[in-house]
């Protein structure tokens, strides 16, 4: 760099610089330039980067697509383990919520399924997925009245869904082993 370059480099430094003034007392930069909100380099105010909180991907998002695979793949430690990672990331997924309590169901937790239920149905309501996975979870434990309440509350919501009729096939199976 020549001596002219970094005169001229110095003097712009110098007058950026000159441009802030930081306050002795609480630290806050005073400027005689517009602010930042004035102008940025996505255009003349910070609307540019507002974007940013659209993007569809969330840290969460590996550990559910994980989860999904391991409880398809009938390995619901793993998959309750990667359930439990997803809540932690994202504490407002009440699918992750579900995930946990499914998981959880299958290896006879029946304590941490109870807490993710309740999770789940405070963040996603009453949904089909919901009183379906509840119901089932009531199944397995042998309380086949709660099951049916909710089998059927499913039922009220999409009385053609397969799931739900299965889970009724299910129940009346478990109803005719009791009687023999």
């Amino acid at each position: 760099m020549t001596r002219l370059m970094r005169i001229a480099f110095a003097l712009c430094l110098a007058g950026s610089l000159a441009a802030c003034q930081t306050s002795e007392t609480d630290g806050t930069i005073r400027s005689n330039e517009p602010t930042p909100t004035e102008f940025t380099a996505f255009g003349d105010t910070f609307k540019g980067l507002q974007t940013i909180a659209n993007v569809d991907f969330y840290a969460s998002d590996q550990a559910m697509a994980e989860a999904k695979n391991q409880f398809r793949s009938a390995n619901y430690g793993n998959a309750g383990a990667m359930f439990y990672k997803a809540v932690q990331l994202a504490p407002n997924d009440g699918v992750a919520w579900l995930g946990l309590a499914a998981s959880s169901d299958r290896i006879h937790r029946f304590d941490l399924s109870d807490k993710a239920y309740k999770h789940a149905l405070r963040l996603l309501g009453p949904t089909l997925e919901y009183q379906n996975n509840y119901g089932y979870s009531q199944l397995l434990r042998g309380n086949l009245q709660e099951a049916r309440a909710s089998f059927l509350k499913a039922y009220d919501i999409a009385p053609n869904d397969p799931t739900v009729k299965n889970n009724l096939e299910l129940l009346s199976s478990s109803y005719k082993n009791i009687e023999r």
